[in-house]
């Protein structure tokens, strides 16, 4: 495993997740959407991802990568501890410090105290490496999910990162993602308001609903049907 502890790196914004190969087919479970059943105080959640690779002939193509993301809620207040599993696929410490950035923001908007908080992340996937920074948005907000006890739907998804005011940040390569999340079956993706220059202007695709956010509540509310807090509309 490899520890990181919340607060030691920050994170640059804008590149987007890069896969060396893609293998979907992880037998993990979803995490139902009571918090901690039966006294449990661990939770975790089967979540995709979106990026891009390179195909046979070096052209940019987009495609649909999967984590499990687990949340323990411990006895001592000792700081949040994430742990990124090196099997069977692995993070680069580009991506390390990203979901790092997301996770502490993310709770930092939602007003949740993260000092209680083991954070597991592993890839299902043998042999695969996630790069970059576009899935940071999606690990803040599921961890964030599980520890409100809330759900993300299987084919609900986001590309992005979180910036430091709580928006969501710009990635490159939107077009890309959100083609190869349709061919997934992907109901509902998820995308910064604010799109990259180097993205230029792009169509939707057919019968695939692509929504741009711009916070961290509005999506938040958008992948899981609930406020981000109590009484909170998002903006």
């Amino acid at each position: 495993h490899c520890h990181a502890w919340s607060g030691r790196t920050g994170a640059s914004l804008g590149m987007a997740a890069f896969f060396a190969f893609l293998t979907l087919g992880a037998t993990v479970q979803p995490a139902g959407a009571n918090p901690y059943p039966d006294g449990m105080r661990w939770r975790q959640q089967l979540v995709r991802i979106l990026g891009t690779t390179f195909n046979s002939r070096n052209e940019p193509v987009g495609v649909v990568g999967e984590l499990v993301v687990g949340l323990e809620q411990r006895d001592d207040h000792r700081g949040i501890m994430v742990t990124f599993d090196d099997q069977p696929g692995r993070f680069s410490p580009r991506a390390q410090a990203a979901v790092l950035a997301a996770i502490d923001r993310t709770a930092r908007t939602a007003g949740l105290n993260t000092d209680s908080w083991s954070v597991s992340l592993a890839v299902p996937s043998a042999g695969l490496t996630v790069y970059g920074e576009s899935l940071s948005a999606m690990v803040g907000l599921t961890v964030v999910a599980l520890a409100k006890g809330d759900f993300i739907p299987p084919d609900h998804v986001i590309t992005g990162t979180v910036t430091n005011d709580g928006r969501i940040g710009t990635v490159t390569g939107v077009h890309l993602k959100v083609e190869a999340a349709g061919q997934e079956g992907m109901k509902r993706i998820l995308v910064p308001q604010q799109s990259a220059e180097a993205d230029g202007e792009w169509r939707t695709p057919f019968l695939v609903q692509v929504s741009p956010v711009n916070s961290v509540p509005e999506a938040y509310e958008a992948l899981t049907g609930q406020p981000l807090q109590s009484g909170q509309e998002s903006r």
